[in-house]
C-alpha cells in the first residue's frame, strides 16, 4: 500500500442499496455480512438479530423496489455489488450532498477492527476523530511523542529497561501483559529514544561514568539543551503548520487556508518569528526587515479572517482585535513551552545525580555497602516511576496543545458499518421467500 494512503482517510461514496421489495431483507442480510455500508436509518441502529427486520421495514418503497441510503468505502462497493447481483439487487453511487461530511475510516482500521488499536492511533483518536477531509498525522505523532519522551527521560540504563519491557510484552512471556501487546513498539521506541539521549548526556542509571559524555552533562551546562529543545519545538510547529495548512485547503479551499490562523496566515506569522530570531541572533538587519514585512502581511490576513468570522461591524472589529492579540501571545507561549523538554530532562538528571551522590557517600566495604546498594536501587525505582509518568504526560500535553490544535479545527465522525448479528434462519444466498422469521 502506498505510504500516501496511510495519511488520508479512505475515500467514501454516498450509496443507495436498491433491491426488489420482496428481496429487501435478503439484500440487507448481504449488506450486514459485508460490514461495508453505514446505513442512514431513522432510529439508532442496534446489533441484535431483530435489527434485520427493523431495517427492512425502514426501507423506502418506490413501486416494486425498496432502498436505503448510506456511506461505503469506494473500494468495497464493487465487491458488495457482486454479492447483491444474484438477488437482483445492487449498490448505486450517489452524489455527495452539499455540506455533509462523510464518515471517516482510516487505513488499517478494517484489518484491526477486532483488535486493540496501536497507541499512535490512540494519540489522535483520544484528541478527536480525524475529519474526512484532513490528513491523518497518527504515525508522525507517534514518532514525535517517543522523541520528546526520550529528551525528558534521557538515561541509557533506564531506557534499556524500557526496551526490555517492550520486548517482554512483544514476546508474551508474562500472561498478564499479553493484552498490552499492541503497545510494545511504542514502549520499545520510547526506550530507544531514552537510550540515545542518555548516551549524549553520559547518563547510565545516573552520572555513574559507565559511559562517556558524548555531548554534555545537562546539570553542568543547561543552556544548550534549552536551545536544542526550542529548535526541535520549532521544527514540530513547522510540521504542524504545514499539515494544518494542507487540511485547511482540503476543508475549504485556498481562500479559507489563506486567512486561517492554523493555515497559511498562521504559518507566515510563525515563519516571521523564525526569521526575526535568526536575524537578531546573526545580526542581519535585512533579515529582520523581511521578518517584519512577512509578519505584517500575516497579521493583516489573520485579522481579516477573524473579522469576517465575527460577522463584521464594530463588534466584529473588537472581537477580531482581541483574538489577534491572543494569536500572537499564544504563538509565543507555544514556542517557549517546548523548553519543558529540556527542563524535565534536567530534572531527571538532577534527581539521578542526587541518588548517585548519596550512593557514593554511603559506600564503604562493610555493612554500609548494603545500604548504599539499597539507596541506589530505591532511588532509581522512584525516579524511573516518577519521571516516566511526568515525561509521558508532558509529551502528551505538547502534542495536544501545541501541535494538534493547529492540525485540527473540526471534528469528524467515525465510520460505523451496519453489521448486526443475523438470525440463524437467514443462510447466505437465500431469498426472502425461502426464509422464516424466527
Amino acid at each position: 500500500m502506498p505510504w500516501r494512503e496511510t495519511l488520508t482517510p479512505i475515500r467514501m461514496e454516498r450509496v443507495a442499496v436498491i433491491a426488489p421489495t420482496d428481496r429487501t431483507r435478503a439484500a440487507l442480510a448481504e449488506v450486514a455480512r459485508s460490514a461495508a455500508v453505514e446505513l442512514d436509518l431513522p432510529y439508532p441502529p442496534g446489533d441484535g438479530p431483530e435489527e434485520l427486520d427493523r431495517a427492512a421495514e425502514a426501507a423506502v418503497e418506490n413501486g416494486p423496489v425498496s432502498g436505503l441510503v448510506g456511506w461505503a468505502p469506494a473500494r468495497r462497493v464493487p465487491v458488495l455489488q457482486d454479492a447483491l447481483k444474484p438477488l437482483g439487487a445492487g449498490v448505486v453511487p450517489l452524489k455527495t450532498p452539499r455540506g455533509v461530511q462523510p464518515p471517516t475510516l482510516l487505513t488499517g482500521i478494517e484489518r484491526r477492527a477486532r483488535k486493540a488499536p496501536r497507541l499512535s492511533r490512540l494519540l489522535v483518536d483520544t484528541y478527536t476523530t480525524v475529519p474526512y477531509s484532513d490528513l491523518d498525522p497518527a504515525r508522525l505523532a507517534g514518532l514525535a511523542y517517543v522523541v520528546m519522551f526520550g529528551m525528558m527521560f534521557g538515561d541509557a540504563g533506564q531506557g534499556l529497561l524500557l526496551v526490555l519491557f517492550g520486548l517482554i510484552i512483544r514476546w508474551g512471556w508474562i500472561k498478564a501483559l499479553r493484552r498490552f501487546q499492541k503497545t510494545w513498539l511504542f514502549i520499545f521506541g520510547a526506550g530507544l529514544a531514552a537510550v540515545f539521549f542518555g548516551i549524549l548526556y553520559g547518563e547510565f542509571f545516573g552520572p555513574t561514568h559507565v559511559i562517556p559524555v558524548i555531548w554534555l552533562e545537562p546539570v553542568e551546562n543547561p543552556i544548550p539543551p534549552m536551545i536544542a529543545a526550542l529548535v526541535f519545538g520549532a521544527v514540530l510547529l513547522a510540521g504542524a503548520y504545514t499539515i494544518g495548512t494542507i487540511n485547511r485547503v482540503r476543508e475549504g479551499g485556498w481562500a479559507y487556508a489563506l486567512y486561517a490562523r492554523t493555515g497559511l496566515a498562521g504559518a507566515l506569522l510563525f515563519l516571521a518569528v523564525g526569521l526575526l530570531a535568526g536575524g537578531l541572533a546573526a545580526g542581519i538587519p535585512g533579515l529582520v526587515a523581511v521578518a517584519g514585512i512577512i509578519a505584517a502581511v500575516a497579521l493583516v490576513l489573520i485579522f481579516t479572517g477573524l473579522f469576517v468570522e465575527a460577522g463584521g461591524g464594530a463588534t466584529g472589529t473588537m472581537q477580531a482585535s482581541v483574538e489577534l492579540v491572543d494569536t500572537v501571545v499564544q504563538l509565543a507561549s507555544n514556542i517557549v513551552s517546548f523548553t519543558r523538554l529540556a527542563a524535565f530532562g534536567l530534572t531527571h538528571a538532577a534527581l539521578m545525580m542526587i541518588v548517585w551522590q548519596a550512593t557514593t557517600a554511603l559506600w564503604h566495604p562493610d555493612w554500609r555497602a548494603v545500604l548504599a546498594v539499597l539507596v541506589f536501587l530505591v532511588g532509581n525505582a522512584i525516579t524511573f516511576a516518577l519521571e516516566g509518568l511526568v515525561a509521558a504526560i508532558q509529551a502528551l500535553r505538547l502534542e495536544y496543545y501545541e501541535l494538534f490544535s493547529r492540525v485540527f479545527t473540526d471534528e469528524g465522525r467515525p465510520f460505523k458499518p451496519w453489521s448486526p448479528r443475523l438470525p440463524d434462519s437467514v443462510p447466505p444466498g437465500s431469498t426472502d421467500s425461502e426464509r422464516q422469521t424466527p
